[in-house]
């Protein structure tokens, strides 16, 4: 499962090689319908989902390429944990009240997290992914990849589904590495943990909330997520606190930490069960949080501690909880999508390109922003942040 509102690791696929000639990607994919017939994929199901399509150099060109800004943490969770997600999620969570309450009931997962995901993921079923998944695992199974083996084994996994029967071919769409669906799954882990909460016969998904949040309960309950231990919260780092002992995997009882020093953020004990860690995603001059085993079910849905924590902030604020508490080490505030948006328009009102004002920061918004700055004689870093904004008047 990757996002495509988030930000994800998938980079680790570059290294691709260039398009290969027709007739090479035909006999690509005759070799593979070889192995797709013997997972239990009919020939005619092969022929239909792979008539038309070409090996797409914009999927290699997106696997090739290695981001030049490095997103801080603070705009990284602004991004994906304004006030914007948060009432969007809980108007989301009042619809589909019933179906998250059955999967929290059935998988012994809090709604609040599954809905957290959903909302990191597809932003509660909005952005879905545009790219054909057949298409495009279908040229990462026929590139140079070091990957070409898994990619071939999700395109499998893909034509299995369409054999089922379970969502409509048109709707496989998703991102360039094939993730899909309201809460992004990869097709192998569709295959494994999918599930079927609106009782239709079909694994859907795509077009089903009750599927996707019921899915989402299933991954979690497999990756051991114990309801009512919660995932953790925010504390106080003491002064001198040395952040090589930080870091998920580094888990001890509570008595350690409290005996270093560290406390609720409000300054009260420490309080848990378990070994727990501390991440300081910003260095010992941010905001710090204890984790439990949860967040570990959390971070793997995509195996990232920003992701991790953007999930389980968002949950805390989708059940009416406050968000991070202390201030980020930063002089330039971050901004939410609506303030990004707003930049982006003002951009655009000074004879700059960067598209549709969606919120999503992008090489053209980077790129306006550094003439901005350049124009300012301020520091060229193409970063949204609250000072260029307000520059522009906002």
């Amino acid at each position: 499962m990757t996002s495509r509102a988030t930000i994800t690791a998938l980079v680790c696929f570059a290294g691709l090689a260039a398009s290969p000639a027709r007739a090479d990607f035909d006999s690509c994919l005759a070799g593979i319908q070889g192995q797709a017939a013997s997972a239990g994929v009919s020939a005619q199901t092969f022929r239909t989902a792979t008539r038309g399509i070409e090996y797409d150099d914009k999927v290699i060109e997106l696997s090739q390429k290695q981001p030049e800004f490095k997103t801080p943490i603070w705009d990284y969770m602004a991004a994906l944990v304004d006030d914007e997600r948060v009432e969007d999620g809980k108007a989301a969570m009042r619809r589909n009240a019933q179906a998250l309450a059955t999967a929290e009931q059935r998988y012994g997962v809090d709604r609040h997290v599954i809905a957290a995901v959903w909302g990191v993921e597809s932003n509660f079923g909005k952005n879905l992914g545009t790219m054909p998944l057949v298409q495009s695992l279908a040229t990462l199974a026929c590139s140079g990849s070091r990957r070409r083996d898994y990619f071939r084994g999700e395109l499998i996994a893909t034509l299995k589904i369409i054999e089922r029967g379970d969502i409509e071919p048109s709707r496989l769409t998703g991102s360039w590495a094939g993730a899909f669906g309201q809460t992004q799954f990869m097709p192998s882990t569709y295959q494994r943990l999918a599930v079927d909460l609106d009782g239709d016969g079909r694994r859907d998904v795509v077009d089903s909330t009750a599927d996707a949040v019921g899915s989402t309960a299933n991954f979690l309950r497999a990756a051991k997520w114990s309801n009512g231990m919660g995932w953790g919260y925010e504390v106080k780092l003491p002064r001198g606190f040395n952040t090589a002992a930080a870091g998920r995997t580094r888990k001890h009882p509570v008595g350690h930490w409290s005996a270093m020093g560290v406390t609720k953020v409000d300054g009260s004990p420490l309080s848990a069960s378990g070994p727990v860690g501390i991440l300081a995603p910003a260095g010992a001059n941010g905001p710090a949080f204890l984790v439990t085993k949860n967040f570990d079910s959390i971070y793997s849905y995509n195996a990232a501690e920003s992701y991790g924590l953007a999930i389980a902030v968002l949950s805390d604020r989708l059940r009416g909880r406050p968000g991070v508490q202390a201030d980020w080490p930063t002089d330039d505030p971050p901004l939410s999508r609506a303030e990004r948006r707003d930049l982006q328009v003002r951009l655009t009102k000074r004879g700059f390109d960067v598209g549709e004002p969606d919120g999503k920061v992008g090489e053209k918004t980077r790129q306006a922003i550094k003439e901005v700055e350049r124009s300012l004689g301020m520091p060229l870093t193409g970063r949204p942040g609250g000072k260029v904004l307000q520059a522009l008047g906002g």
